[in-house]
């Protein structure tokens, strides 16, 4: 297993992946990708072996307004079905936390919906702490702007 950074040309396996979490995706996921590829302060990388895509997972570097330093956040992790369990998340986790380390941040982020709690314990055992009934998340959908 290699883990390489992602492509406009990896388009229809990350749909494939996205996929199987219930996230059907659509023909922009190339230009998606080209844009985390083109963003200095994002990055994703493919899990692959010679014939099969294992998963995918994008960062983000966001600074600290209040202090100095910045903070990575983990904004989408798939493993495939056929993959689970040997290891490629753990893989991926770390390539996402390397490139993180590597543009100054001092912490991770990750949210996991709450009717995923094998995602829970996936992160827990790499010392990621939850964060329930300390903060809360709140999320307002913006118009759409057109010009």
């Amino acid at each position: 297993m290699r883990i390489r950074p992602a492509r406009s040309a990896d388009a229809e396996a990350v749909n494939e992946l996205l996929g199987q979490l219930g996230y059907p995706q659509d023909a922009a996921t190339a230009a998606r990708l080209q844009a985390w590829f083109d963003d200095p302060a994002s990055a994703a990388y493919i899990a692959e072996t010679d014939d099969e895509s294992l998963g995918v997972i994008a960062v983000h570097v966001c600074p600290f307004f209040e202090r100095k330093g910045a903070w990575g956040r983990i904004t989408a992790l798939v493993v495939s079905d056929r993959a689970r369990g040997y290891g490629v998340g753990s893989r991926l986790v770390e390539a996402a936390e390397s490139f993180a380390a590597s543009h100054g941040c001092v912490r991770m982020e990750v949210t996991s919906n709450d009717r995923r709690p094998d995602a829970h314990r996936f992160y827990e055992r790499r010392g990621y702490t939850g964060q329930a009934g300390i903060s809360s998340r709140f999320l307002r959908d913006l118009p759409s702007c057109r010009g």
